[in-house]
This record gives structure tokens, C-alpha cells and sequence, in this order.
């Protein structure tokens, strides 16, 4: 009957879940500190050496720093802890214990799994509410080399926008005031693909009844080679203010949500988007790793102890978690690239280890 009931103790369940939290926990703390440490050693001189800036601003910057650190690791944090679990249980014959009684491989799991998907939901919150905004915080102040940030002027420069098969390009976009202005525009004007005309002017500004009224507009014909000057008219009749004002987006310091709105604009807006939908899914897939790792940590749990192959078992426990965390970067990259669809970039990793895990704790132990 044991066979029946994914927790058959709930004394046993508490008693391991709580030894892989405190462990997990443990380990993150460890990892946080010392990376952070070393962290710090590298950036206190560039923060220190810009005029103005004290002692408070290194702490400011372990402040948005520490969020990415706790992000970043802890997946690792997860394995290291199932790992080191699984071998004290293995060390004390409580596993030996735990399957002489009847239960399966995946019930003596069964505790580790739903305590991971706790750290999971812990995870995706934190990066939600925390770690989106550390690091969008960080990247503007890295990018002005940790000086003042300056204010937003309300000016983008090189804008490009599609409409239909034309292309557009914006110079300047002046978002400041009541109405948007760009600044040297060009409309591509293409028949199947190829150009055929070009379109410019020096200004252009949204017009009320859709449009952009274009100032001291001219238009070369590619076939004949002329310029014909065409003063102001109204052109882009299709084209909305907002798809100007997208800035570019970073997608890790988005929260889900947002970052689901800005990917819809920037479609409707014609920009490629695919990189951005990776990262995206991997919002929610790289939180949900903590659930792999109970399952490519197990091969330490099982096995006799005093085989004297424990720590063999315990090094392919960290090999394939560690080969996972190399997977799902490099399936990030392909993503960015192009060369993987989004969801394949941010979900294929965790499938294709998902059903390793599986498969080697079916043929080893069940």
C-alpha cells in the first residue's frame, strides 16, 4: 500500500524537507558571501575613484548587486544542497532504511521535490519584485561608469519602425512634449522587398487624424536617379507615436508581465522579438530548474555507502547538474542568436534533463 501514497510519513516527509531547506539555505548564504566578497574587490576601486563618491555608495552597490548574486545561484545553492542531503541520508542507512520499508526511489524523493517547488515560487517572486529592479538600477548607473545618472532628456536616437514592407528611420525622437517629434526622417519605400523610392525629411510630427506631417520633404527615385522635392506633406498614415517611443528593452530587468506588454509593442512595432521571448519563458523556467536538481542529485541518495563508490556517485550528482547549467546557457545563446526557437532556447534544457534524471533513477533504482 506504501507504493500508493507519494508521502507515506509525514514525519519522514518534514524530517527530509526541512534537512534540504536548511541545507540549501545554508550553502546560498555561503556561496552570497563569498562571491559578493570578491565581487566587491573588483568594482570598491571603480566606485571609490569617481569624485563624490563614498563609502555609502559601495554599500548602495552590494544593494543591487546582492539580489543578481542570490538570482544567479541559487539553482547551484539547490544541487549542492541535494546533493550533501542525499549523502547524509545515504551515510546513516536512512535511505537504506526508507526503501527496506517499501517505499520507491520517487517516494523517498517525494519530500525534496515539493520542498524544491517551494524554493521555485520563492525564487520567481524574488526575481519579480526584487531582482528586476536591482538590475535595471545597476545597469544605469554601470552604464554612466558610476557616476550621477543623469535624467531622462526625453530623446531617443536611431529609431526604426516598419510599416507593412516599408522600413523607417528616425534620427531623433523628441518625447518632451505634448506632441512627439522626430528629427531627420527617412522612409524606405519598398515593392516586394526591393526599394524602390526613398522618402526624407527634416522633421516630422504626429498629426491628429493619424499620419506624420513631414517638413521640406523630399523623395529619390531609385529607377531614375532624381529628386523630387515635395515640401510638406502627410505620410506614415499607418503608423502609430508609440511605436517610436519603445525604447530598447532589457528583458532581465522586466517583470513578466511588462515585459509580455513591451514584447507585444515591439512586434506590432515590426523589431525582432524572438531573443526577448526567450528570456521571457526563462522566467518562468529558470526558477522551476530548483525542481531538476532533487532529481539529477539523486544518483548520491541510493547505492551502499560503504561500497566506497558514495563519492563517485556524488561527483556524477554535481556533473549533471552542472552540465544542465551549461545546457540551458548555451540553449540562451543559440536563442539570441536565432539558431533556437524561444521556447525551445528556455524550456529544452529543462525537458531534456528532466527525462536524463528520470531515466537513469528508473534504471537504477526502481
Amino acid at each position: 500500500m506504501h507504493q500508493l501514497h507519494f508521502f507515506p510519513s509525514r514525519t519522514m516527509a518534514l524530517y527530509v524537507g526541512r534537512l534540504f531547506l536548511v541545507r540549501s539555505f545554508s550553502i546560498l548564504f555561503a556561496l552570497v558571501l563569498i562571491l559578493q566578497t570578491l565581487d566587491l574587490l573588483g568594482e570598491s576601486g571603480k566606485i571609490l575613484a569617481v569624485a563624490g563618491n563614498s563609502d555609502s555608495d559601495v554599500w548602495r552597490y552590494v544593494g543591487m548587486r546582492l539580489p543578481q548574486i542570490i538570482e544567479t545561484f541559487l539553482p547551484f545553492s539547490v544541487l549542492l544542497g541535494t546533493i550533501l542531503t542525499m549523502i547524509t541520508l545515504n551515510q546513516n542507512s536512512e535511505v537504506v532504511a526508507m526503501k527496506a520499508s517499501g517505499m520507491s526511489a520517487h517516494q523517498v524523493l517525494a519530500p525534496l521535490f515539493l520542498a524544491a517547488l517551494l524554493v521555485a515560487g520563492i525564487s520567481f517572486a524574488f526575481n519579480e519584485r526584487i531582482v528586476t529592479r536591482s538590475t535595471a538600477a545597476l545597469s544605469a548607473w554601470q552604464k554612466v561608469e558610476y557616476k550621477k545618472v543623469p535624467k531622462d532628456s526625453g530623446i531617443r536616437t536611431n529609431i526604426w519602425v516598419r510599416d507593412g514592407d516599408d522600413l523607417i528611420n528616425a534620427t531623433t525622437v523628441d518625447i518632451s512634449g505634448p506632441v512627439i517629434v522626430l528629427g531627420y526622417v527617412t522612409i524606405y519605400e519598398r515593392t516586394g522587398g526591393v526599394l524602390s523610392s526613398m522618402l526624407s525629411a527634416d522633421s516630422a510630427r504626429a498629426v491628429a487624424g493619424g499620419g506624420w506631417e513631414m517638413t521640406n520633404a523630399r523623395r529619390f527615385i531609385r529607377r531614375s536617379g532624381t529628386v523630387e522635392p515635395l515640401g510638406t506633406i502627410v505620410a506614415a498614415k499607418n503608423v502609430r507615436p508609440d511605436q517610436f517611443t519603445l525604447a530598447q528593452v532589457d528583458g532581465d530587468a522586466l517583470p513578466f508581465l511588462q515585459l509580455r506588454s513591451a514584447i507585444a509593442d515591439l512586434e506590432a512595432a515590426g523589431r525582432p522579438v524572438d531573443a526577448l521571448k526567450g528570456v521571457l519563458w526563462h522566467k518562468i523556467s529558470g526558477p522551476l530548474s530548483a525542481i531538476l536538481m532533487p532529481l539529477l542529485g539523486a544518483v548520491a541518495a541510493f547505492g551502499l555507502a560503504r561500497s566506497g563508490k558514495l563519492f563517485v556517485r556524488a561527483i556524477i550528482g554535481m556533473g549533471l547538474g552542472f552540465a544542465y547549467f551549461v545546457a540551458d546557457n548555451f540553449a540562451l545563446a543559440m536563442g539570441d542568436l536565432g539558431a533556437y526557437s524561444p521556447f525551445l532556447a528556455a524550456w529544452g534544457p529543462f525537458i531534456l534533463f528532466a527525462l536524463i534524471g528520470e531515466m537513469i533513477l528508473i534504471r537504477t533504482e526502481e
